[in-house]
């Protein structure tokens, strides 16, 4: 393949590509005995604690009891001591800003002694609470730059653990994040405030079905990861790729992902000795990966875990990113999360499978055999319909980013337009239950495949629905539109304070209709399920969301479209979802308008960003390429010209216009950049309405002019290059 300097040296590189360190002796310790190891977890606590302190740490982690000041000084001490054994010299309070990053600031056990040596400490006080500078993380206007103070709080909830490097370790402590004045400045503390709502009015409708539970009603969450891995050689040769994260020129290869060769392949060999490294050190640190397979895109993948509480979950899906950037870099390569990285094949999502329920009670979403007959299971199920369609902008905002929008929409991503698929058998059984008669639901069947020596293999009642946003799939729903790159905090934060206002209705209508009479249940709940139906079946729809047709049904139904990231973020400051939160306690209203104001600086600076990267690339890179085509077809006309030979070049016609056409475009794009918004709004719109499609002019135009330069003097790493040489 011929090629630049740049991009030979970067194909050489990975043809010769050799592992920077010795394989893993996969055979010294089995995986049961790996998982954990790492994690101060149950098994140790119970180990290393007395008795009492470990009750009463297990009675706050598993009922949600207060935690004891008191013993927060032997818990320090007994995870510096075990944390000391594993080669641990520092300790760290981990913790999510607003940035949907994790953040951290190390300090060491050491301390001098005043003799010349040191002595290890580690205090509850160092344990329970920590104090980084909070003036340099977003804030939106809660704090100003010159207020600096803010502090970590211990999440007793997700257990502390250990992180390896070459060199040694140091002890993690999940946190919350908090302002001076007591603000969240974080993603968990409002997930923390949403779990606290859900169980609290999940168990005012369980209570009144009799059903009694000691432990926290919580949400469960399992992510879906998605990610694409490319050589880190192309990678340095890309400023795009490098900066943004995602290419902003690139012309389409001959081949993409038409031939649907790529989806559940046999993984290459580099790639699979990558995911079997990440899954090792995932189990060291207790998360429980179950699933890897190559994904529709080539070089693209996915990693699945198995369900976990959703503070947990959320704390795992931070590690699987951090570790899955870690360890690419030891093979090779770069793990990009960007939700499009490529233009024109599949991007990346997160799936977020999301139910409620607990160890005792198992998933509320779960509907037996006989979901006609599950009173219990329709009630919760109604209350997820009610929730998505009464609050469905909201849960469209927490998804909006500059990278998820050109996602969204697109055949890979659910559209922008909020819907909830039930499939056939529920479908049925709510249509029942709005003409007031329920007598029967769809039953599984058995496939006959056709083939001896295979079993009877059972089908279920219903389909799965893969452009569906909010996706019933058997016990849980999947909300497919959660971006690879971002927290899945957000998201749940919506679901769990939208299913708390949904189930405090419930359960005050039932309440209202028995006065406390049990005889009169059954027709409280099948009246408050008939009323839900009636009034929110518009949300649920079973067919194809890709398709023209449901984007018309759906504005005929009253559906939101809201498209772009501008569009969708004012909806965190509208009087509905400000009193939705304040209600349930999960947001003050200043808290939920700085989401907004931070989301959407975030915006603006990814877009400016990107479109300063095309100016200079334009500039830098292609428009000198192309030149040097043009006076290499110039001077071969020229040449041509003097041997009497009357030659007409379409090609130096073609160049000559198509460069003129890019510096015209670059230009005005430039132009475009400087301009005066009066508020963070006005600037997200202007970006999204005008410099995002002159970002595309010149792309086009660019992507054009790589299709006819000589390959030679192209610099810039191509498609085919970088997704198909592994």
């Amino acid at each position: 393949m011929s090629g630049i300097k740049a991009r030979l040296d970067a194909i050489s590189a990975i043809i010769n590509y050799k592992p920077q360190h010795p394989p893993l002796n996969f055979s010294e310790t089995k995986p049961t005995e790996v998982f954990g190891c790492n994690v101060f977890n149950e098994k140790v606590m119970r180990d290393r604690l007395p008795k009492a302190v470990f009750k009463s740490l297990k009675k706050t982690i598993e009922l949600g009891a207060k935690l004891d000041p008191t013993i927060a000084d032997v818990v320090a001490n007994a995870m510096k001591d075990w944390a000391i054994e594993r080669g641990a010299t520092h300790f760290t309070h981990v913790f999510y800003p607003l940035t949907g990053l994790t953040a951290e600031k190390h300090d060491a056990f050491l301390v001098p002694n005043g003799g010349g040596s040191a002595i290890a400490e580690f205090s509850g006080t160092m344990l329970i609470q920590g104090e980084p500078d909070a003036s340099s993380f977003p804030s939106g206007g809660l704090r100003t730059t010159f207020e600096a103070r803010g502090y970590t709080a211990w999440d007793v909830t997700s257990p502390a653990y250990i992180l390896e490097n070459p060199n040694g370790t140091f002890l993690c402590i999940p946190t919350v994040f908090l302002s001076w004045t007591g603000e969240a400045l974080d993603k968990k503390t409002p997930l923390l405030r949403a779990s606290q709502a859900l169980n609290k009015q999940a168990k005012r409708v369980l209570k009144l079905f009799g059903v009694e539970t000691k432990l926290p009603v919580v949400s469960y969450a399992g992510p879906e990861q998605e990610y694409f891995l490319i050589d880190r050689n192309f990678v340095f040769a890309r400023p795009d790729l490098l900066i943004a994260g995602r290419t902003l020129f690139g012309a389409k290869p001959a081949k993409g992902q038409e031939f649907e060769d790529q989806y559940f392949g046999v993984i290459p060999r580099r790639v699979l000795s990558f995911m079997m490294e990440v899954e090792r050190e995932l189990y060291k640190l207790g998360v429980p990966v179950k699933t890897r397979h190559n994904e529709v895109a080539p070089s693209q993948f996915e990693i699945a875990p198995i369900y976990e509480s959703g503070n947990l979950a959320t704390d795992h899906n931070q590690m699987v990113m951090t570790v899955m950037r870690t360890v690419a870099k030891r093979y090779g390569m770069v793990c990009l999360l960007h939700e499009k990285p490529f233009a024109g094949i599949n991007g990346s999502g997160k799936h977020l499978n999301y139910s409620i329920g607990n160890a005792e009670l198992g998933s509320l979403f779960d509907p037996g055999e006989t979901p006609h007959e599950n009173a219990q299971f329709l009630v919760f199920c109604a209350a997820a319909v009610r929730a998505v369609h009464k609050y469905s902008t909201l849960l469209r905002a927490t998804v909006a980013s500059a990278s998820n929008d050109h996602r969204l929409g697109a055949n890979e991503a659910p559209p922008a337009i909020m819907s909830v698929y039930l499939g056939e058998q529920l479908t049925d059984v709510f249509e029942q239950i709005k003409k007031g008669k329920v007598e029967s639901s769809k039953q599984k069947g058995v496939m006959n495949i056709g083939v001896d020596t295979l079993p009877p293999l059972p089908r279920d009642p219903g389909d799965r629905n893969r452009t569906s946003p909010f996706a019933f799939t058997g016990n849980r729903f999947e909300f497919r539109a959660v971006g690879s790159s971002m927290s899945i905090a957000g998201s749940q934060v919506a679901l769990n304070t939208m299913m708390a206002e949904s189930l405090d209705y419930i359960a005050s209508e039932i309440e209202k209709a028995t006065k406390g009479d049990a005889a009169k249940l059954n027709k409280a709940v099948q009246t408050v399920i008939q009323k839900i139906v009636k009034e929110h079946d518009a949300i649920v729809f079973n067919g194809d969301g890709y398709s023209e047709a449901w984007h018309k049904e759906a504005a005929k139904r009253g559906l939101p479209n809201l498209k772009t990231t501008p569009e969708a973020l004012p909806v965190l400051s509208s009087p509905e979802v400000i009193e939705l939160f304040t209600k349930y306690g999960v947001f003050s209203e200043a808290e939920v308008k700085s989401r907004e104001e931070i989301y959407l600086e975030q915006y603006c600076k990814t877009v400016i960003t990107e479109a300063n990267l095309v100016v200079r690339m334009s500039k830098t890179i292609i428009f000198p390429a192309a030149m040097r085509y043009q006076n290499e077809l110039a001077a071969t006309c020229a040449n041509l010209k003097a041997i009497g030979h009357d030659f007409k070049m379409v090609t130096l016609e073609d160049v000559t216009a198509k460069l003129r056409d890019l510096q015209v475009k670059t230009a005005k794009l430039e132009k475009l950049l400087d301009h005066k918004a009066k508020s963070t709004l006005d600037e997200a719109t202007t970006l999204c309405n005008k410099v995002l499609p002159a970002m595309l002019d010149v792309r086009a135009v660019a992507d054009a002019l790589e299709s006819v330069v000589a390959d030679d003097l192209w610099s810039l790493p191509s498609y085919q290059e970088m997704l198909f040489i592994r």
